[in-house]
């Protein structure tokens, strides 16, 4: 069973560990462990019955452990006690300012971070550049008290990746720390990589569960495949296989009545713009005439709920818990902006709780219950189908007008702005402590289970 306790350091040169009587399986403890540092150690109950693990100076010191008062979990296996776990924040953009030490998002990072108590765990913030291969440590950032700590400490017991993009991912210097961690170290690496738009559908149309929610979508490869789609359906969205943030996303629409072609996006300004055409072919070359259209997919308009006439989709996030079990940790609705072709925040549109979407709260209750239904569903075959370790995932999903879910988008490392709003502050804090339960249990696998990890 899984336990947590204080720890606290004590003088004392003998390399001397204290623990709770209480603490299972402790008899034949011989060795501590922190991050991947190993110290064979004298192991007693504690002298005065106390439920905390003491530990001398002398090995605080050998185990490169920080003294940050937070309580840790412990896990016996192999004659080993091991303490934390230590988690590993791996990001880029470090600057040499102390009080934002990541730039924009340092303070992402310290609200991440400042779960660690409740969470029972020692997270860190790190970069390529903060690595020692030769002593076996890193320079990590911790957030203590209100202000960043830098802090020497051993390779982490499984590291969580934050980088921000796609092209810092694609670095070689970065490939080669995973790839370095993960076979000479194997520390296990959770949410690796950013889904790819049409990688996500081609995958999940692999389970027939997930088929019910899945709008067609293509790679763009002709006019004709859009011609086709817009008779089926009215409208499609044409959008970048790789963008975010709803940058880059075109409604086409054809009205059978008049023949004319309809294009709803935001152009370079941030201006919405609706233009029409008498050919799709002219839409195309006057609206698309800078881009890849090989980069693009196509997808099927879905007649959506709207609030005032205007569009509304959802976001809901998944995370994995302690145990390894998928959880919904939050939804919101997203309200188009005026003439907006997305939902996104950025161009207009507005988030709502799910109490204030809905006045009905029968209504309220059955979407939420589709919503999560869709979600776990969706969250447990990606997990299945995608490389890597996955503990979160950000779906943006829509409900057609007779109640039926659709998947737009699955993005496995989901922007945040739906937390701003007042009512979804306990959301954002419970999507922060999944984020680092998901690492304890994983670090608890590789400890006594990693057969089940690295297969």
């Amino acid at each position: 069973m899984r336990k947590k306790y204080p720890v606290e350091i004590i003088t004392h040169s003998k390399q001397l560990v204290f623990i709770p009587a209480d603490l299972p399986n402790s008899k034949d403890i011989r060795r501590v462990a922190f991050g991947n540092k190993l110290l064979d150690v004298t192991v007693a109950p504690h002298p005065k019955g106390r439920k905390v693990i003491v530990l001398s100076n002398d090995v605080q010191k050998e185990l490169s452990m920080p003294d940050l008062s937070v309580p840790l979990h412990v896990f016996i296996d192999q004659q080993t006690l091991f303490i934390g776990p230590l988690i590993g924040i791996l990001t880029s953009g470090f600057t040499p300012y102390p009080l934002r030490p990541i730039g924009e998002r340092s303070m992402f990072f310290a609200k991440l971070l400042s779960v660690n108590k409740t969470v029972g765990a020692l997270p860190f913030v790190f970069g390529e550049e903060h690595i020692d291969w030769e002593q076996g440590l890193i320079d990590g950032y911790f957030f203590v008290d209100g202000e960043w700590l830098r802090i020497k400490v051993p390779f982490p017991n499984v590291v969580y990746d934050r980088l921000p993009n796609r092209k810092t991912e694609r670095k070689s210097e970065l490939r080669s720390l995973k790839a370095r961690m993960q076979t000479d170290y194997l520390i296990p690496w959770y949410n690796p990589g950013f889904f790819s738009k049409l990688d996500v559908f081609e995958r999940l149309q692999q389970d027939e569960r997930a088929v019910e929610y899945l709008p067609e979508t293509h790679q763009f490869s002709s006019f004709s495949v859009i011609e086709r789609m817009l008779s089926n359906y009215g409208n499609v969205y044409v959008k970048p296989a790789n963008g975010s943030l709803g940058l880059g996303i075109h409604q086409i629409l054809f009205d059978k009545h008049n023949g004319h072609y309809y294009c709803r996006y935001r152009d370079q300004e941030g201006v919405n713009k609706l233009t029409k055409f008498d050919s799709l072919e002219k839409l195309m070359k006057k609206v698309f005439y800078k881009r890849n259209l090989s980069h693009m997919i196509v997808q099927q308009g879905i007649s959506l709920l709207r609030s005032e006439k205007r569009l509304i989709d959802f976001r809901v996030h998944t995370n994995k818990d302690e145990y390894g079990q998928w959880q919904v940790a939050a939804i919101a609705a997203k309200i188009a902006g005026q003439g907006s072709v997305t939902t996104h925040v950025n161009n207009g549109g507005i988030v709502k709780s799910l109490d204030e979407l809905f006045e009905d709260q029968e209504e309220r209750k059955s979407c939420e219950k589709k919503l999560t239904e869709a979600s776990l569903i969706l969250s447990s075959i990606l997990e299945k189908n995608m490389e890597g370790i996955i503990g979160e995932i950000g779906f943006d999903l829509g409900m057609d007008k007779s109640g039926k879910v659709w998947l737009f988008e699955a993005n496995s490392k989901p922007g945040r702005s739906i937390f701003k709003h007042p009512k979804l502050k306990n959301f954002d804090l419970l999507t922060r402590k999944l984020s680092l339960s998901f690492g304890i249990f994983l670090a608890e696998k590789a400890i006594t289970a990693p057969e089940d990890l690295f297969q």
